[in-house]
């Protein structure tokens, strides 16, 4: 793990950066309450509250903040792999979710393709660019399948 990637891991698993951080470049994150748990080279763990903020019209959770949670878990994954490896672009291209329960509770979004993605960002040349298609699963408390959604992020090395 680089320095850089250490440093990035501890900026976004405090919670008071953390939130400093969303509130001017992700503000939904900090209107929806969106946490992250765990984050690591291998994997990242965002949790959404189910409470009015959260909450469409049908006593579930809206779809757009699961979204929010789950890109979370890639991006901030995919941030931490990049870290220290030098100049990145990277952007979402395609998104795809599949919702399976009600989300009327806590949701915990986990993506746990680290290892896949830092090999693909080792690989990568000067000016080459490649896509992942990264899965983040979000579970109630129950530990039930609620959501999955399918995220895909081409990634840009820099020259």
């Amino acid at each position: 793990m680089t320095p850089e990637a250490k440093k990035h891991i501890s900026r976004m698993s405090n919670p008071f950066i953390f939130w400093w951080a969303m509130l001017f470049k992700l503000p939904s994150a900090v209107f929806w309450r969106l946490k992250i748990k765990d984050l690591s080279l291998e994997k990242c763990t965002v949790t959404i509250p189910y409470f009015w903020r959260s909450q469409n019209p049908f006593k579930s959770i809206y779809f757009a903040a699961m979204a929010g949670a789950a890109e979370l878990s890639t991006g901030a994954l995919c941030q931490v792999g990049m870290a220290g490896k030098g100049s990145f672009s990277m952007l979402v291209v395609d998104f795809r979710a599949e919702y399976h329960k009600k989300a009327n509770q806590k949701i915990t979004f986990v993506c746990n393709q680290g290892q896949e993605l830092e090999k693909l960002v080792d690989e990568l040349k000067s000016g080459e660019s490649n896509t992942l298609t990264m899965v983040s699963t979000g579970t109630n408390p129950n530990g039930e399948m609620v959501a999955r959604f399918f995220v895909t992020w081409s990634i840009k090395k820099r020259s």
